[in-house]
């Protein structure tokens, strides 16, 4: 029967299903369970109404599938059963909006920040009903075109085959729309406004004048291309003067070697043109050199570099290479692997020249890593090629869900250790630290290499996994890390959401989540470089001076 476009108006306008609803309503109530990360009003209500529309897409699918089989009434519930269900729903959505700040205050209280403001339940609801309207109305269009493209097939194919291929042909259109147009201009802006950042120079920032300095005269690294980060991390930090102060006698001028995307055409390029930086500036010649991997965007958290300053008292050489301009969340979704090319050619060409060297007259060689930057540094860890000439160790912090070496160390843990803190082997060759500590934990003394993890319990970019779809995580699993809500509850899908949303906001407060601080540094980087003389009273004093300079 051919449908009118007055026919289609009111199917597009009908009002939406009791049940599905009621299903909408509990997913929606589920997804106010705090999770990992607090979550603004409006990022809450963002995902609310996410989970709310696939719970009405659960309902309406089942519907129609058991329609479609013949075994559902054609006429519907009774009047007074769909309004008893549609209140229903109503009151547990609007208990869920009032609850899910109570909910969210759980997270903040374990992370020491202030309760959500008043008004944050009516936001939440408004912005999570317009979501639910806005993901219906767009599944509406989606069976309209579905039905029209049946009405086109069934000349040729019987009544059943004809909805298959109607359906068939909206997915296609639907999909061809999302990934053609609406995924891939997200992603382009993403890259074009990160590129633009990126090579934006401050009229304040000028060029290095000294030849001692990455990018200045005589430097085969250019200034204006090292990027943003890249530029900040050679131009700041502490100086042999601020270490000296410190340590009340004298220091060197630590060494910081970057090379930006735009240095060089490719990888090995780009490698080259670091390692020949590093070699002029005399990093060999230093007690300790660290190959660094950035973040996403090519930022090296100063909480980390500036410790390693201070700690080895400037006798150091740092070496970093840029992969991409995008934060580490948004890297991890369109290319995880998008930078072992680069960090590959780095740590073979620093690595090849380091075992050519006296042993006797070479430094310390030191791997590092934040985020995507953790991950990596350990695919370019040859372990095999190790035990012939083995580097001193590496400090990774933060790393990603993604890296097999850190699942590895999960699920290996011995029995008694946490999955957020993991206690691996007899502790030496490898050991993990988050803000509780968790390096003392062993009997055995280190070997000659010394792998450090440091990972906060609440870091969702460390902890999220697909199979949060369907199975509960370890990290759930008895006693749970003290940042970490005691509310949370593992809910299939539900959990899934939740944690992946986290990710995208896991940063913004020191110390949580996926944002690292000076003070948790400091007793990884000490227990990686077993600095000679190092003592508690050394800790306590760098952990109050950088948190002066470097604010929580």
């Amino acid at each position: 029967m051919t449908q009118t476009p007055l026919d289609q108006t009111a199917r597009f306008l009908a009002p939406p299903s009791a049940p599905g609803l009621l299903v909408a309503a509990i997913l929606f109530a589920l997804s106010m369970t705090p999770s990992m990360v607090p979550r603004a009003p409006e990022l809450q209500g963002v995902l609310g109404g996410i989970v709310a529309g696939i719970g009405y897409l659960l309902w309406f699918a089942l519907a129609r599938f058991v329609s479609w089989l013949g075994q559902m009434p054609n006429k519907g519930l009774p009047r007074a059963v769909q309004l008893a269900v549609g209140i229903a729903a109503a009151a547990l959505g609007l208990w869920a909006v009032w609850q899910g700040a109570d909910w969210q205050d759980t997270i903040k209280r374990a992370w020491g920040l202030p309760p959500a403001e008043a008004a944050a339940p009516i936001r939440i609801a408004l912005i999570a009903g317009a979501i639910f309207l806005t993901l219906l109305a767009i599944g509406r269009l989606f069976l309209l075109l579905a039905a029209a493209w049946q009405r086109r097939t069934q000349r040729i194919l019987r009544p059943r085959l004809a909805q298959v291929a109607g359906v068939v042909a909206a997915l296609v259109i639907f999909a061809a729309v999302i990934d053609g147009i609406a995924l891939r201009a997200v992603l382009r802006a993403a890259d074009s406004g990160a590129r633009l950042a990126d090579s934006l120079i401050p009229p304040e920032t000028a060029p290095p004048t000294s030849p001692l300095v990455s990018g200045g005269p005589g430097s085969p690294l250019d200034w204006r291309e090292m990027g943003r980060w890249g530029r900040s991390f050679v131009a700041t930090g502490p100086t042999a003067q601020d270490i000296s102060a410190f340590w009340g006698e004298a220091a060197l001028q630590p060494i910081r070697v970057y090379a930006g995307l735009n240095a060089a055409d490719s990888p090995e390029a780009r490698a080259q043109l670091a390692f020949d930086e590093l070699q002029r500036l005399g990093g060999f010649e230093r007690s300790v050199l660290v190959i660094a991997m950035p973040t996403g965007s090519g930022w090296l958290d100063p909480g980390g570099m500036d410790t390693l300053d201070y700690m080895t008292k400037g006798d150091v050489a740092t070496v970093s290479v840029q992969y991409s301009y995008l934060p580490s969340p948004v890297s991890v979704v369109v290319d995880p692997t998008q930078g072992v090319a680069e960090a590959q050619a780095l740590f073979d060409r620093v690595y090849r020249h380091w075992t050519a060297l006296p042993k006797t007259a070479r430094p310390r060689l030191y791997l590092h890593g934040l985020s995507l930057g953790a991950f990596l540094s350990q695919e370019t860890v040859p372990f095999l090629d190790l035990y012939g000439d083995p580097i001193q160790g590496a400090l990774w912090a933060g790393s990603p869900y993604l890296s097999e070496f850190w699942q590895m160390v999960q699920a290996r843990r011995q029995p008694d250790s946490p999955a957020w803190r993991p206690a691996f082997g007899n502790g030496s060759l490898i050991r993990s630290v988050n803000q509780e500590g968790g390096l003392e934990r062993f009997d055995a003394d280190w070997g000659p290499m010394r792998f450090v993890f440091l990972q906060y319990g609440s870091d969702p970019i460390v902890f999220f996994d697909w199979s949060l779809a369907w199975a509960r995580p370890d990290w759930l699993t008895g006693a749970r890390a003290p940042d970490v809500s005691p509310e949370m509850r593992w809910i299939p899908i539900v959990t899934l959401l939740q944690v992946g949303l986290d990710m995208a906001v896991a940063l913004g407060t020191l110390g949580y989540g996926h944002d690292y601080v000076a003070r948790h540094y400091i007793p990884a980087w000490a227990a990686t470089l077993d600095p000679e003389g190092w003592t508690p009273e050394h800790e306590a004093r760098l952990i109050a001076h950088l948190d002066q300079l470097i604010p929580r």
